[in-house]
């Protein structure tokens, strides 16, 4: 990736590390090159971590995959094994599932955004939100809103908890489930377990919602700042329903360029490496994708809520549909891109997997005891998408004769954000850091702008107040002339 600003030859700059990035799921650092006058020339987001999951889920059968590929993530485990369970039904030969067990899976779904959703904007973000970026770091964590902000977070934990039970209803166990089989899914919900979670969720919805509105009045406080923190204009890329609605579960592929115009619409999944490319870095182990057509350049896309929202026509759910206008309107029909918007288009979506969830669990088919599919011709290579949280989620598959998987491609949401992340940090550290004595709100500045991505950079989970922070500034020899640190509980030593 190329610098922000060339150096004059001979000219000595200074780096800046953050390492680790925090309040993100997995380990990653940033670096800073700055010169003399503290002016910023280059910004890179290096994820330092090699999972390895596409080589070694070869040579496994292809039955076991949607389980053994879910333990990328400890946050978003639905996510992997639906994508890769979709992929295999196509291979077991299992072209439609059955409503009950169809909408099953689409439960699960839904409970996995409302629960990935609520844990990263009450957990890890609204202590910057709510707190302040520059505020005392030891407090800005989800004890410090607990303390200021009892009923927001109260709120938040009791979200979360509600989508963990849904998942656990359908798929067997909070985290690393195994609800959905190729052809269907292994456990029928009763009665008791549909009126169980039917009690509590007009109050999930009102909640959600809450959340909407309180996102939506920190923009409004700030509207200058909130919009363009972060600004990196892209293109967009998601899936879509045939008519155009927002498709969490299923659809086809749409494309839209930095001003909403379209690039392509209604692409099958399994044509997906015919639109996109992926390239290599030297100095992170996190593919760049971008659209073939444009090329690296003009090509990389954003994905996410903030995509999926201003590449959707609508929202099939009335009162998330409702805050959708409110935030296209906000932008006076056009797309944004700041990094901040994410938050509120976020909440936008914990509101519609809400009403959904209420939807499905109203819904006669949901307590139906077919749960297979009616089996056809095996095939021997299959792609399986489905929208993350985070963005979205591509699982590529050949099987052999022998029925142990040969080939393995995994697309996932963060990577096809890593060019709008490195552009986000770009435009903060230009904005917030150029120029100034580094301290460590200005360096949260930049580790807010990552967070609003919701990366998942592996499958790391968190303990509060455990992630020490070392920046050293080192000469164009490597000399390091000065060092400043942030302890266990995140305070500048």
């Amino acid at each position: 990736m190329s610098a922000l600003e060339t150096a004059e030859p001979g000219q000595k700059l200074r780096r800046v590390a953050i390492d680790p990035v925090t309040r993100v799921e997995g380990h990653g650092k940033v670096t800073i090159l700055l010169d003399d006058d503290n002016k910023v020339h280059q910004v890179r987001l290096h994820i330092v971590e090699f999972r390895g999951f596409e080589a070694f889920i070869e040579g496994r059968p292809f039955w076991e995959v949607p389980v053994v590929v879910q333990r990328l993530c400890g946050i978003c485990p639905v996510s992997h094994h639906l994508a890769a369970v979709k992929a295999m039904d196509r291979i077991a030969g299992y072209e439609r599932l059955t409503p009950t067990a169809e909408k099953l899976r689409r439960l699960m779904h839904y409970g996995q955004i409302l629960q990935s959703h609520a844990v990263h904007f009450f957990h890890l973000a609204s202590p910057d939100l709510l707190l302040g970026f520059d505020s005392e770091p030891t407090r800005r964590n989800i004890i410090g809103v607990a303390a200021d902000f009892p009923e927001i977070a109260k709120q938040g934990v009791l979200l979360r908890k509600y989508g963990q039970e849904v998942i656990r209803h359908t798929s067997g166990k909070r985290i690393h489930g195994t609800g959905a089989i190729p052809g269907g899914v292994n456990k029928t919900l009763t009665a008791a377990e549909r009126d169980e979670m039917r009690r509590d969720i007009d109050t999930m919805i009102g909640w959600s919602r809450d959340a909407v509105r309180l996102v939506e009045r920190l923009h409004a406080t700030r509207p200058e700042f909130y919009d363009f923190f972060g600004d990196a204009p892209s293109n967009m890329l998601s899936l879509a329903a045939p008519d155009g609605a927002l498709e969490l579960y299923d659809g086809r592929l749409r494309a839209r360029d930095v001003d909403g115009a379209p690039i392509f619409d209604q692409v099958p999944c399994s044509d997906y490496d015919a639109l996109l490319k992926e390239d290599v870095k030297p100095w992170t182990y996190m593919k760049f994708p971008h659209i073939r057509t444009l090329g690296a350049e003009a090509g990389w896309y954003k994905v996410g809520p903030l995509a999926r929202l201003q590449t959707c026509d609508f929202i099939p759910t009335p009162l998330a549909e409702e805050e959708r206008r409110k935030f296209v309107a906000h932008g006076g029909g056009k797309p944004r891109h700041g990094a901040l918007l994410f938050h509120w288009a976020r909440m936008i979506e914990a509101l519609h997997a809400a009403e959904t969830i209420r939807d499905l669990l109203d819904d006669d088919d949901i307590t139906g005891t077919e749960l297979m599919g009616d089996k056809g011709e095996r095939h021997e290579e299959a792609v399986g998408v489905i929208e993350a949280p985070r963005g979205t989620l591509f699982h590529h598959y050949r099987v052999g004769e022998d029925d142990l998987v040969s080939f393995c491609n995994l697309i996932v949401s963060t990577t096809n954000n890593n060019q709008a992340m490195n552009e986000a940090i770009r435009s903060v550290a230009r904005r917030e850091l150029s120029g100034h004595e580094v301290t460590e709100g200005l360096l949260n500045n930049i580790e807010v702008a990552i967070r609003a991505y919701d990366p998942c950079l592996s499958c790391a989970t968190h303990a509060i107040g455990q992630m020490p922070l070392q920046v050293d500034l080192v000469d164009s020899t490597g000399a390091t002339i000065a060092r400043g640190r942030k302890n266990f509980v995140g305070a500048l030593a």
